[in-house]
């Protein structure tokens, strides 16, 4: 009788343990319609680019809002130089700021 309910409450732990898990298709689903209701976003970061052996490193800001206008900020961080990529209604533009070194 002791194996009996021991395996009962075996099994029973075993199930329940398995039930709730997210799969990834869940989640990715659940992502989506997060990102469905979402008006806009901003998010900073670090980039780094390699070519051949230099290395170069660059702030991003990207600020988002729904209807597919962003702004983009690169700075790298070794000369300060600021690049700007512009998305609104008017069209797509890329500032970059003129340098004040002669």
């Amino acid at each position: 009788m002791k194996k009996y309910v021991l395996s009962i409450l075996l099994l029973c732990s075993v199930l329940l343990v398995g039930c709730g898990k997210e799969t990834k298709e869940s989640v990715v689903k659940d992502l989506s319609k997060a990102i469905e209701k979402t008006d806009g976003y901003y998010l900073e970061g670090e980039m780094e680019i390699i070519n051949n052996e230099d290395v170069y490193t660059y702030n991003v800001e990207v600020s988002y809002k729904k209807d597919d206008q962003y702004r983009v900020s690169l700075t790298n961080k070794a000369n300060n130089h600021e690049q700007i990529i512009l998305k609104n209604n008017d069209g797509v533009y890329v500032i970059t700021h003129q340098s004040t070194q002669l």
